[in-house]
This record gives C-alpha cells, sequence and structure tokens, in this order.
C-alpha cells in the first residue's frame, strides 16, 4: 500500500466520520471537488501538487454539503438556470460557516488551504483588478481567500447598493 493510498484511505474515512454517515468518496480527474447531494458521493481531484492541508480544507468544505446542502437547494436553479453561480457561492459560504461552527478545529484547515490556493493564484485573480470584479466575485474572493486577498468592498457595496 503506498503512501498516498493509505492517505486517502484515512481521508476517506474522516470524511465519513464528519459526514456522519457512510458517504461515497472517490478521487477522479476534476478541476475541483464536489459533493453529490443526490448519490451522496464526495469527489476529490488529483492534482499532483495537492498538499494534505488543501486536501482537508476541500473535504471539509464538501462534507459541509452532504451535512447542510439538501435538494431543496436545486429548486430555484431549476426554476431559474441564471441563479446558479449566484447561488452556489452563497450556499458555498453558508455551508463552511455552519462547518466552521460545527467542528471549530476545522477553521484553521480552511485558512491555511484557502490561503495556499490564493498564494497559487488557483482563483486567477492576482493580475487582476479587484475593484473591477463583480459583486458576486467578490464576495467568493473575500469568503474562500480572506481578507488578505484585496478584496475591499465600497460603501455602496456595503449597504446593498451595488450593480452585480
Amino acid at each position: 500500500m503506498t503512501s498516498s493510498t493509505i492517505s486517502f484511505e484515512v481521508k476517506s474515512q474522516l470524511a465519513k466520520l464528519l459526514a456522519t454517515e457512510n458517504i461515497s468518496v472517490r478521487r477522479a480527474r476534476t478541476q475541483t471537488a464536489s459533493f453529490d447531494v443526490t448519490s451522496r458521493v464526495l469527489t476529490l481531484p488529483t492534482w499532483k501538487d495537492m498538499s494534505p492541508v488543501v486536501e482537508g480544507m476541500l473535504v471539509g468544505h464538501e462534507v459541509g454539503h452532504a451535512l447542510y446542502t439538501t435538494e431543496e437547494y436545486f429548486k430555484p436553479i431549476q426554476e431559474n438556470p441564471k441563479l446558479m453561480s449566484y447561488l452556489n457561492i452563497i450556499e458555498d459560504v453558508r455551508i463552511e460557516k455552519l462547518m466552521k461552527r460545527k467542528y471549530p478545529g476545522i477553521r484553521k484547515t480552511m485558512t491555511e488551504g484557502y490561503k495556499e490556493l490564493n498564494e497559487k493564484d488557483f482563483f486567477g485573480v492576482q493580475k487582476t483588478d479587484i475593484d473591477s470584479l463583480l459583486l458576486i466575485d467578490k464576495i467568493n474572493l473575500y469568503f474562500k481567500a480572506g481578507y488578505n486577498c484585496g478584496v475591499k468592498f465600497s460603501i455602496g457595496e456595503k449597504i446593498g447598493r451595488a450593480h452585480v
């Protein structure tokens, strides 16, 4: 058994314990991690340079979907598919806040994991004028990469008068 196999088995068991159910965990050649709410499958990407902290952050995030995202979440998207990216971002913020409340120790893993991804420009914004981003993209970046990513909200954005 290789060390990566052992690591995957440990991460898989951790995901099942955190999710408090026997979810399936698999690896696949995907751009990011995901959780299928219906089939209860957590998919982790096979990035060649994924650190244990980033993998732990991905597990924590996707377990958040296992615990808190229901099939009800998809109803507004089915009615209006244009809402999908907006609802995904808001749902990600919501489930991560709930995970940090339920498992306070995961806060550090998520902070360090997103910091590492931001340093590698995973979000593709290092050469972007962050002030020119749409409000929803700023919200996503701020809640994933943290206040150190350079996102600053205008007064209009803070009081809800921004253009999205």
